[in-house]
């Protein structure tokens, strides 16, 4: 948000956007909730009885009360009885009576109300003492119809806190003579002012509509409301009544550049492209008109202002997908650095467009690399630190070295240290996370997670909130979800999305981070429970927010119905997609469920082609946790083919590196497939080796039954419990053979028959 700049004057008295004169020269004005202000500041001062802490809370609470907008009666005093329930009876007693008598009693409270402070040196210096002097200066400058209609409003103002009202059937017959009987001689300038007033209180008296702020309680509004919309959403007002706030705002001072600004910010939330268009042209508008750009009002303040409103437009599109449209604004935006010489703005410029690039996917390393270079050498950290955590993110993607990486980054972490970038931090942070996520390290990527989120800001904590609703925050916490969903807890999967969604509500720009981890996530579970009617809805959902992850799991639910047809056509279409992504994640898991479509059709050789193919990319990208999926399915593979002695080899040479990094489920499949070696082997294995063979494959089988049953993944358990039943009837154990017989009829018939059947599971 930008700041509010001293020169820009912000005068309420405005009808129709133009300007009227404003003849008591004040920036501020008496209203009830103001008299409810000062009667709570008389009855602090007069009260000498209350409490210390009482009395520190409603000392906390007295600049809020004077710099944010008006708040209705009650509104008012439950802010007050929360402080200190005493001094709510005491502002009653004094204000109830005031409105339920003549004008005088309000012309006495002002009258009195210095007395209160006269022997104060706070009434002089302090902030409480300006706010006093400018109340009574406004009042002081009032006409006597104005006085009259404040009483007015005073009395309708306490009604709504409660108090009965009166009978003002009277009043409102002398309010018109006195409207009749006004001097004809008053200057119309005055005129229009006091019907602005009576504009005022008529919008006080009807409860629809709002009179306009002053402008410290603008500028105060503006302000806490940037703020929260940067570091905690939350807490800031909702979409729809901020736009009515600052709609407010700007019925009364269209040329309040903040206000339009805010509204841009606030559009954003929602994905309005017309109205954070609309708001952000406006704001350099009444940016460049008022003057406050640059040194002067000259052409180095609106040349400076032209610039890097083209720029914010190009960022807009960029934000909404408007590619060609956002590179139109950038090409714009260069040139008029250009002509001006602006280094700075060219940088900035600069990072977009790299930005841009990868955006549209294309290669966009040499432009990175140049960024880099010439922030740096302008000294302009923030910019040359972006450039280079993009090129680790590409670098990863294209399968660097590990380490070059990793002190790319660490270089990075410590030029954020030293110069207090919070914000970096926590990027470089989330990135190093997802890094060691991608490498299948799953116990790096959490400790990177937690080490963010439990990490103290460096960033000032105005308005009582830290920033932890940016983009890092919601990708480490959607890590530790995914995390904690692959080891089976569920519960905490549960927690971590319900604190998600009232960190980033749906409406907010990081909201589909949470919502894709939350839907592959029930789609995983729905998928291992074999509820495949469950996991139907989640592939429309899932397509909604990323097309390629859509059709990936589409596939994956026609192959578990054996529609292996259209699996394999739409497998075809997501490594289309993938290769014009350059997404190697996808290309891998893509070859691997193709090669799993072979299996269903016995063409085990067919399958060794992709699964060595799949191996070499894994390899070359350092992909731990898929290099070991792809050695097991190579395993399975070589199993189905005969030679169950280099299978059982190769799934001994990946088995440590699954159970300490691997989920739940790779786990079980892991023990389950070694399993199945060690009884192939056990078959043909000497007399002497042999029952100690098949001893050896009951527990590894019991290892991987207690994994799938944390996971409740009936299909993989039938088929184990099977294995165990035949494996206890060769070894006479007549007793654990039943117990496991019965455990299989029974998921036998709670599941559909297997059309697969002579093909086991992985």
């Amino acid at each position: 948000m930008a700041s509010v700049h001293e020169s820009l004057y912000f005068n309420p008295m405005m009808t129709n956007g133009v300007v009227q004169a404003n003849i008591f020269g004040v920036k501020d004005w008496v209203t009830p909730y103001k008299i409810a202000v000062l009667a709570l500041l008389y009855e602090m001062a007069t009260t000498k009885s209350i409490a210390l802490l009482d009395r520190r809370r409603l000392n906390k609470l007295i600049l809020p009360l004077q710099q944010g907008p008006d708040l209705t009666f009650e509104q008012f005093l439950k802010t007050v009885k929360e402080c200190c329930p005493r001094m709510v009876n005491a502002v009653k007693l004094r204000l109830f009576p005031m409105a339920d008598s003549e004008l005088q009693d309000m012309e006495h409270f002002f009258a009195i109300l210095p007395n209160a402070f006269s022997d104060s040196e706070a009434f002089k210096t302090s902030v409480v003492g300006l706010f006093m002097r400018q109340m009574l200066l406004a009042y002081n400058k009032l006409s006597f119809s104005q006085v009259y209609k404040l009483f007015r409003s005073l009395q309708q103002y306490s009604h709504r806190g409660g108090r009965p009202q009166r009978d003002l059937s009277a009043l409102t017959a002398e309010d018109m003579e006195l409207t009749s009987n006004e001097d004809t001689s008053v200057d119309p300038m005055e005129k229009d002012e006091l019907d602005m007033g009576a504009l005022h209180q008529s919008d006080l008296r009807s409860g629809e509509t709002r009179g306009p702020l002053s402008q410290k309680q603008a500028e105060y509004f503006l302000a806490r409301q940037a703020y929260l919309l940067k570091n905690d959403e939350n807490k800031a007002m909702k979409p729809a009544k901020l736009q009515d706030e600052l709609n407010n705002i700007l019925k009364f001072n269209p040329d309040f550049a903040e206000a339009h600004y805010l509204s841009y910010l606030n559009s954003m939330r929602v994905q309005d492209v017309y109205i954070s268009t609309h708001s952000l042209l406006h704001y350099f508008d009444r940016l460049i008109l008022s003057g406050g750009e640059g040194k002067s009002n000259g052409d180095e303040g609106y040349g400076r202002s032209l610039r890097y409103a083209v720029l914010n437009l190009a960022t807009l599109h960029c934000r909404f997908g408007h590619y060609q449209q956002a590179d139109l604004a950038l090409q714009e935006a260069i040139r008029i650095a250009q002509e001006a010489n602006d280094h700075v703005c060219l940088q900035h410029c600069l990072s977009w467009l790299y930005t841009l690039e990868q955006m549209k996917g294309s290669d966009s390393v040499v432009l990175t690399e140049d960024s880099v270079k010439m922030a740096a050498h302008f000294c302009l950290p923030y910019l040359a630190s972006l450039g280079i955590q993009s090129l680790v993110q590409q670098g990863a993607l294209q399968g660097m070295p590990a380490n070059k990486l990793l002190d790319a980054l660490r270089g990075t972490d410590i030029m954020h240290w030293k110069q207090s970038l919070s914000e970096l931090i926590d990027i470089s942070l989330a990135q190093t996370a997802s890094i060691w996520r991608m490498y299948g390290k799953s116990t790096m990527a959490r400790q990177q997670a937690q080490l963010l989120l439990n990490m103290n800001s460096l960033e000032p904590v105005n308005f009582g909130v830290q920033q932890n609703n940016t983009e890092p925050f919601a990708i480490a916490l959607c890590h530790l979800a995914e995390l904690h969903a692959e080891q089976g807890l569920y519960g905490a999967v549960s927690d971590i999305i319900k604190h998600l969604k009232q960190q980033f509500p749906p409406h907010t720009q990081h909201a589909k981070l949470w919502m894709l981890c939350d839907l592959k996530i029930q789609f995983e579970k729905a998928m291992n429970d074999g509820k495949y009617h469950l996991a139907e809805p989640h592939v429309t959902a899932i397509s909604a927010l990323n097309a390629t992850e859509g059709l990936y799991r589409k596939a994956q639910l026609l192959k578990a119905l054996n529609q292996t047809s259209d699996a394999s056509r739409i497998l075809q279409r997501v490594q289309q997609l993938s290769e014009k992504n350059k997404n190697t994640e996808m290309i891998i898991r893509v070859m691997l469920a193709t090669a799993e479509l072979h299996w269903d059709s016995s063409g085990f050789a067919t399958a060794l082609p992709l699964l060595l193919q799949a191996l070499a990319l894994a390899r070359q990208h350092n992909l731990q946790s898929l290099e070991s999926e792809t050695v097991l399915h190579l395993a399975f593979t070589q199993l189905m083919l005969g030679v169950p002695e280099q299978a059982l080899a190769l799934v001994q040479d990946v088995l440590e590196c699954v159970l300490a990094h691997g989920s739940v489920l790779d786990k079980a499949r892991a023990l389950l497939l070694a399993a199945r070696c060690q009884a192939a082997l056990a078959a043909t294995a000497p007399e002497e080796h042999r029952l100690r063979a098949v001893e050896l494959c009951v527990e590894t089988l019991g290892e991987a039954a207690l994994y799938f049953s944390q996971l409740n993944c009936k299909q993989r358990l039938r088929e184990v419990y099977y294995l165990q039943a035949r494996l206890h009837h060769s070894l006479g154990n007549v007793s654990e053979r039943n117990k496991s017989a019965l455990l299989f009829r029974l998921l036998n018939q709670e599941l559909p028959p297997s059309a697969s059947a002579a093909v086991p599971l992985l």
